[in-house]
């Protein structure tokens, strides 16, 4: 025979969660993000059977932009996961190409282009003349082979 159990009290409850929070890694949470948004903007691409009325380009677009400003501190705390989210990152880039990108997250009326989270406002770089460095160059981020 079972004894009747009883509802946890609330100071238990606390003692429970108190106990959980102690074990989680802010890596974890993270990983568990960066997770999260990458199988959010992949269902936002509508490209998935059933999901065709959930495109919104504009979603897609903020999923892989949070994914790129959290992967840097994914790849201090957990380089080994680097690899996959890179991988799942860039499936997401090319369905949000494949749905039209910037341009379709466009309305009619709207002014501009969209910019990146987080992109400088401004003016756009002059088009390079051929033979030019390219920006990537210029900055010196870019290592040419003999230079």
């Amino acid at each position: 025979m079972s004894t009747p159990r009883s509802e946890p009290t609330e100071e238990e409850l606390r003692s429970a969660y108190e106990a959980q929070i102690k074990q989680i890694r802010v890596e974890q949470v993270l990983l568990e993000n960066v997770v999260s948004l990458v199988n959010l903007g992949m269902r936002r691409t509508g490209l998935a059977p059933g999901t065709e009325d959930e495109r919104d380009p504009n979603q897609v677009r903020l999923a892989i932009e949070g994914v790129r400003a959290v992967l840097p501190l994914v790849e201090q705390s957990g380089p080994q996961q680097v690899g996959p989210i890179r991988d799942a990152l860039s499936q997401l880039q090319l369905a949000y190409v494949k749905i039209g990108g910037p341009e379709s997250s466009q309305q009619p009326g709207d002014v501009g282009s969209p910019q990146p989270v987080g992109a400088p406002e401004g003016p756009a770089e002059p088009e390079p003349k051929p033979g030019d460095p390219g920006p990537a160059q210029r900055s010196g981020r870019l290592w040419v082979p003999g230079q």
